[in-house]
């Protein structure tokens, strides 16, 4: 199990990521109200700009403060560095 840090210090584990999408559409503005009416909803700014969206596979949606060009970034290393093993 690789984990992705998604900023001050939070992590996910990249097997169960889905999605990595910008906030600013409408439908995913729709997705983040949806959760939090589910309460499956974790925010992981720590009061900073949501700059990420990231689609879990067990329906949770996470916010994170970092862009998503980033958390795709430190994805792609833990990959890397998974493959010289």
């Amino acid at each position: 199990m690789q984990l992705i840090n998604i900023g001050f210090g939070n992590m996910i584990s990249s097997s169960r990521l889905i999605a990595i999408v910008s906030p600013e559409s409408a439908p995913i503005k729709r997705i983040i109200q949806e959760a939090k009416d589910k309460g499956t909803l974790i925010d992981a700014t720590y009061g900073r700009r949501t700059r990420a969206v990231i689609v879990m596979d067990s329906d949770h949606i996470i916010l994170s403060a970092i862009q998503p060009e980033t958390v795709a970034g430190r994805l792609d290393n833990e990959e890397e560095d998974e493959d010289d093993e």
